[in-house]
């Protein structure tokens, strides 16, 4: 009995020992599929990684739709700025260009303005001493009047002397008139002229052409050859016929 019990005793200490070996190499196994799973995670988390990190190399980034969005609003912002600088600039320019002109408006204006004062006085100058020239020319002829004014008061004064004064006074008033523009017309012996003469008389003569001035009654004058006064003359018929006393003489 007692070696029955033994053997049994046996018998479940080696079942004990084979099931606790079991069990340690069961764990040990399941050890190593776990680590053996843990590593080809592991490997595969790694392998996928890396494929990821290449496929998002070798891929160009791709734009979303915030992107875009955003780009979008910079572009017309960053137009709009210089849209708006290019204006200011070109305003600013403008605005300094116009104060150029205002500038030159207003220094014309003054020029202008000085020119027609200068003119003005020049005008009015000229109406006041336009005879200027002519005053100057007829004082020596006053003083020439003067003179024989004071001589006619003496009663020896000799009458040839007191002529051929006068007719110094005379020359001497038609040269300055003269100077002054004015000249004399004496058409006696001339062509009748209507624009010159007027004819207050119509005497026949056979000794002169027809329409011929035979005698001057009052001298004409013009100014720069404008007429200030006609002559007035004598003249013989128009379309007469000339008979001269010699001819007739001959005839005889």
């Amino acid at each position: 009995m007692e070696s029955e019990d033994q053997t049994g005793q046996k018998d479940q200490t080696g079942q004990k020992d084979q099931t606790g070996q079991k069990d340690q190499t069961g764990q040990k196994e399941q050890t190593s599929q776990k680590d053996q799973t843990g590593q080809k995670d592991q490997t595969g988390q790694k392998d996928q990684t890396g494929q990821k990190e290449q496929s998002d190399a070798q891929e160009p980034p791709v734009d979303t739709e915030e992107s875009l969005v955003e780009d979008g609003l910079e572009e017309p912002k960053t137009e709009e700025s210089e849209k708006s600088a290019n204006l200011e600039a070109e305003l600013e320019a403008a605005n300094i260009k116009a104060s150029d002109n205002w500038d030159q408006f207003l220094l014309a204006k003054a020029d202008v303005e000085n020119i027609r004062r200068r003119t003005n006085k020049d005008i009015e100058k000229a109406h006041r001493y336009a005879i200027e020239k002519f005053a100057k020319d007829m004082l020596p002829v006053v003083d020439s009047l003067e003179m024989g004014l004071t001589v006619t008061d003496d009663a020896k004064t000799d009458i040839t002397a007191l002529k051929e004064g006068m007719e110094l006074t005379y020359k001497q008033l038609i040269a300055s008139l003269e100077k002054s523009g004015v000249v004399q017309v004496s058409p006696e012996g001339e062509v009748f002229n209507p624009e010159l003469h007027q004819a207050i008389s119509v005497v026949p003569s056979p000794d002169h052409k027809p329409n011929t001035v035979l005698e001057v009654f009052q001298k004409g004058y013009t100014l720069n050859g404008r007429l200030l006064r006609p002559a007035m003359v004598i003249v013989t018929p128009a379309g007469a016929v000339r008979t001269s006393t010699k001819e007739i003489d001959e005839q005889a």
